[in-house]
């Protein structure tokens, strides 16, 4: 991999004021942050993401802040690029401070909702879409959506690596999961670590040097969802 390649940090907005950005070289770089709701459509995310890298015209490195997330990154062309992927089934895990740590998780508790920071500040979250509903399709039918998407939840998870972001998001936090109590959903907090953060921030500095909790795949091959196993 070239040092002189244009350096791309393609991301979900959920790292936005999370990864620090100013640490990435100043000549030949640069950040795109895509719009967090496009998770709630992985093809419409998958799409986004391929039409981001293929509006790039000159060979670059691209650090992309995504995980598989629901197979919107499968099969992901990397063209004349080269992509470097967090190794991770979505942002949750990162938050919790690694894959291992999230699948024990899931495995555990497998009802459960997460929330996160970015969550909660792009109004990615039951209550939001409540309200979206409400102003969409009445009270009545809204109850109906949201009672046929959240009914077989058992627990609400606000998960953050920091401490900092759990006590500032706690009140929205909340919020919802009063909301929640609707489906007699549990509330509990998840404190997790910030040494998957830093990996990702070191990567968008060096990208020379790529932790083996990533994927890199070379230009003209395809990111295929066999590789997160």
């Amino acid at each position: 991999m070239s040092k002189s390649l244009p350096l791309i940090f393609l991301s979900c907005e959920v790292f936005k004021g999370i990864i620090n950005t100013n640490k990435m070289p100043e000549a030949n770089s640069q950040v795109q942050f895509l719009d967090a709701g496009l998770h709630a459509t992985p093809k419409k995310l998958q799409s986004t993401v391929q039409e981001q890298i293929n509006s790039i015209d000159q060979p670059s490195v691209i650090v992309l802040g995504y995980g598989l997330c629901g197979n919107g990154l499968h099969e992901i062309h990397s063209g004349i690029h080269t992509l470097i992927i967090p190794k991770m089934d979505d942002c949750i895990a990162m938050f919790m401070g690694g894959r291992k740590i999230f699948l024990d998780e899931f495995y555990a508790n497998p009802g459960t909702y997460y929330l996160t920071k970015g969550w909660l500040q792009a109004e990615t979250h039951p209550l939001a879409e409540f309200t979206r509903y409400i102003e969409k399709y009445g009270e009545e039918t809204a109850y109906y959506l949201m009672d046929q998407q959240y009914r077989h939840y058992s627990k609400l998870v606000f998960a953050a690596h920091s401490q900092e972001d759990l006590d500032e998001y706690r009140p929205i936090a909340t919020q919802v999961a009063e909301f929640c109590k609707r489906w007699d959903m549990k509330f509990e907090e998840y404190l997790g670590g910030t040494d998957f953060i830093q990996d990702l921030e070191d990567t968008i500095i060096n990208p020379e040097q790529v932790p083996g909790s990533f994927i890199t795949i070379n230009p003209g091959e395809i990111l295929d969802q066999e590789m997160f196993r």
